[in-house]
């Protein structure tokens, strides 16, 4: 059974900091690119930030480029955002992603976890 679990989400002020984590289990972790999605509320699903199999190459949304860093670690199965300079307006809830190729949209991924809450307010 394929299972994303996401972690690391809370409240946090406005330029604050948070990691989030994404631990991943039933298929081969190292063999898929990852995702960072976000649904802020009353809005549609945001592409964030995506990392490919191999982990040498990233992309990020405009709105997040600068601030966001994403990484994996095949050894751990787990894909990671570090956030920094976090605003009222990154206030969503994010999901982890997996698909079989790279790809910036949300769309191309197969697979999701059940999301954290991040909600930065002062």
């Amino acid at each position: 059974e394929v299972q994303l679990v996401e972690s690391g989400g809370g409240l946090v002020q406005p330029g604050g900091s948070l990691r989030l984590s994404c631990a991943l289990s039933g298929f081969s972790f190292s063999a898929y690119a990852m995702s960072w999605v976000r649904q802020a509320p009353g809005k549609g699903l945001e592409w964030v930030a995506g990392i490919n199999s191999g982990g040498d190459y990233t992309a990020y949304a405009d709105s997040v480029d600068g601030r966001f860093t994403i990484s994996r670690d095949n050894a751990k199965n787990t894909v990671y955002l570090q956030m920094n300079s976090l605003k009222p307006e990154d206030t969503a809830v994010y999901y982890c992603a997996a698909g079989g190729r790279f790809a910036a949209e949300w769309g191309e991924y197969h697979y999701w976890g059940q999301g954290t809450q991040v909600t930065v307010s002062a």
